[in-house]
Formats: structure tokens, C-alpha cells, sequence
């Protein structure tokens, strides 16, 4: 049945391809990255909705690689959000607008902008309590059955829109996204000057934890990973303490002491766990203070086994998040100031071409020395 849609959706692109370049003969196509199967991205004409009152057309000039799109790539799916035809892939985004719809008075024609990728139904009790991150009509940008913003150009929601100042580059306006997911969770931990933090997993998600970490005032900031060269970055972004660690659940006790001695004598405050397996989350239960709080960050395994009861029994606090809320603004702030440099995280550059899109996605699924892939429209 997938297959067949899969066939069907694939025939109407191809015949969208045809009748698009009959119909632009005099204006530049608008092409996208279409993810086709697995490992199968191919760079195919993506035709617009109409631009609404209150929307805005934007040229994406730059765009990183997500883990998630990581997974869309190699499983066509992240949990249950599986991709059952083909999908423009992509969310990391910033660009340039190239036209407003006729009630839009906050931006113009020729603004740097970076785009907030999830359009939530704004109706439902979840979003008007403000929570719309959970809202679960949720159109976030490659995330199945919505399409990314790899593309030329994309026609977004206003006030899902924020100009950058001068100083802020549209590579930075990108890392936003992944940004905000730190920020989210600094927020919901409620990280501050007496707080101490530790962070497990120092790929993109867990590195901004830390800058976030620091920028909400956390005087102590260790993180644990297995991989050395991250952990290595890491140190060179800040990091006070970085522990290596392996992925044998049975190494939890030892890998504990290590955090306490790395950390000192009044212990980790708040923990994150950016990666989200058992032993990850296990260790963050069991090396957080009494009283003290995790949050669950990573989601690496739909279902766990953990410790929890004697988590409670010392009342450790669970928390968890899901991508964002309100987070541009700030984030924006943070990078306006200096008070947090996400630059350093952008390890890899491609240009939008079949061969780089195909370069830059394989280099992402391979990590090793890779942080944050970046494409450059």
C-alpha cells in the first residue's frame, strides 16, 4: 500500500515538474530537496501554496541538517512520525523575504529572517494555555505529511518570521532552531546562577544545552559523551569537566563516581539528557542530587527501563520537552549580544546541487568530526 502511494505521488511530481516548466518559462523555478525513499534525495520542482494575507514568501539562503532529518533520511521515520510519500525535507532555516501578504506590517521585502518551522492550530486549549508547541495539529516543516524548507523558496506564517539584526548572520538565524531547543530546556529546568549542570551527549543538541546553560547563568557545566572528539569541543566551548563514557549499562556505578569527582562535593543540580537510552537517563537519575531535577532532552529510544522509584524515594525531579516555545526572540537576543557564539558548531558548508545535497546528508549520518552541516542556498 505504502509503495503504491509512494508510486502515485511520485507520477504527480513528475507531471508537476512538466507543467511547471511550461508555465515559468520566464521566471526561476522554485526547486526543493524531495525525499524519495531511503537515502534517495532528489532536488525536483516544489510548487508554492498561494501567498496568504498574513504570510510571507521567503528565499531560504541557509539550512542545517537536523538529527531528525538524519532519520528521515536513513529510516524514513523518527518514532511514529513516518514519511508515507514523498516530502520536502529540512526546519534549520533562515533567508531573505521576497514578498508579504497584504496584512503583514511587521516585515518588508528584502529582511534577513529566520523562520520558526512549526504552525500550530492557535484553537486548540493547548495553544491558547500557550503551550503550542504540543499542539497536536501541529504543520512542522519536515515532519511528515508537512514539507521542509530545503528549497529555494517557501511561504511561511508572518509571526513565525523574526528579522535579524545587522549583526547577526543568516547561518546564525539557522542555528535558532537547534538553539531554541536548549533554551526550552534551560527554561523548563529552571537554570540559573546556583544551579550546576550536567549534560549527556555532546552532538549539536547537547552543545547548545551548555551554551544555553551558561547563558542562564549555571556557574558549573560538565557534559559526558562517548565520543572523545566531541567531548573535545565541548571543553573547547566551555565546558568546565567533560567525562567519556561507554555505552555498557553496567559501567553506570563507576561512570558515576567519575561525575561526582569532576562535579565536586554539592553534586549536579540538574541534569539533561540529550541522548535518551536507558543507560543515559539512568546514570542522570541516579548522579543528580537529592531534590535536584532531570530533563529529558534526547528521545534515542521510544520506551525505557529506569530507576525511577529510587529516584523519588530521594525526589528527583523528571521533566521532559518537546522542541519549543517561544525561543526566537530570545535566542536572537543571545546571539545579538555575544552572550552565546553558535559559529563554532558549523563544522560542514554544501551548496544546494544534487551531488552536495547527497555529500551533505551522507556527512551528516556519519558524525565522527561533523557537528552542524550546513547549506548555503
Amino acid at each position: 500500500m505504502l509503495q503504491k502511494q509512494f508510486i502515485k505521488s511520485l507520477i504527480a511530481i513528475t507531471y508537476l515538474g512538466k507543467k511547471m516548466m511550461h508555465a515559468q518559462d520566464n521566471e526561476e523555478m522554485n526547486m526543493a530537496a524531495w525525499l524519495l525513499g531511503i537515502k534517495n534525495l532528489q532536488i525536483q520542482p516544489y510548487n508554492l501554496p498561494p501567498l496568504g494575507p498574513n504570510d510571507v514568501k521567503v528565499q531560504i539562503k541557509t539550512l542545517g541538517i537536523c538529527g531528525s532529518d538524519v532519520h528521515h533520511f536513513k529510516n524514513m521515520r523518527v518514532a511514529n512520525f513516518i514519511v508515507k510519500k514523498p516530502m520536502v525535507i529540512g526546519h534549520e532555516c533562515a533567508g531573505i523575504i521576497k514578498d508579504i501578504g497584504s496584512n503583514v506590517k511587521s516585515l518588508a521585502i528584502g529582511d534577513r529572517v529566520a523562520l520558526e518551522p512549526g504552525i500550530s492550530c492557535q484553537k486548540c486549549n493547548l495553544c491558547r494555555n500557550g503551550a503550542y508547541n504540543l499542539c497536536k495539529k501541529m504543520k512542522f516543516f519536515g515532519s511528515p505529511p508537512t514539507n521542509g524548507a530545503l528549497a529555494n523558496q517557501v511561504v511561511h506564517p508572518a509571526n513565525l518570521v523574526f528579522k535579524l539584526p545587522d549583526n547577526v548572520s543568516l547561518e546564525e538565524g539557522a542555528m535558532c532552531e537547534p538553539l531554541s531547543v536548549g533554551v526550552h530546556a534551560c527554561r523548563r529546568a529552571q537554570v540559573n546562577p546556583d544551579t550546576k549542570v550536567l549534560i549527556f551527549g555532546a552532538g549539536p543538541i547537547g552543545l547548545v544545552t551548555m551554551l544555553a546553560a551558561r547563558a542562564f547563568g549555571a556557574p558549573k557545566v560538565i557534559i559526558a559523551d562517548v565520543d572523545c572528539h566531541r567531548l573535545s569541543i565541548a571543553k573547547d566551548l566551555g565546558a568546565d569537566g567533560t567525562i567519556q563514557v561507554s555505552t555498557n549499562i553496567q559501567d553506570v556505578d563507576e561512570e558515576i563516581l567519575k561525575i561526582h569527582k569532576v562535579m565536586g562535593d554539592q553534586g549536579v543540580d540538574i541534569s539533561f539528557d540529550c541522548v535518551g537510552f536507558d543507560k543515559t537517563m539512568s546514570t542522570a537519575l541516579t548522579a543528580t542530587r537529592a531534590g535536584g531535577k532531570v530533563c529529558l532532552v534526547g528521545l534515542g529510544q521510544s520506551q525505557m527501563t529506569i530507576p525511577l522509584v529510587a529516584a523519588a524515594a530521594r525526589e528527583v525531579d523528571h521533566i521532559g520537552i518537546f522542541r519549543y516555545r517561544n525561543t526566537w526572540p530570545p535566542c536572537i537576543e543571545l546571539l545579538r549580544t555575544g552572550k552565546i557564539d553558535v559559529k563554532p558548531l558549523i563544522t560542514h558548508r554544501y551548496k544546494f546541487t544534487q551531488e552536495d545535497v547527497e555529500k551533505a546528508f551522507e556527512t551528516s549520518a556519519k558524525g565522527g568530526n561533523a557537528i552542524k552541516v550546513m547549506f548555503n542556498l
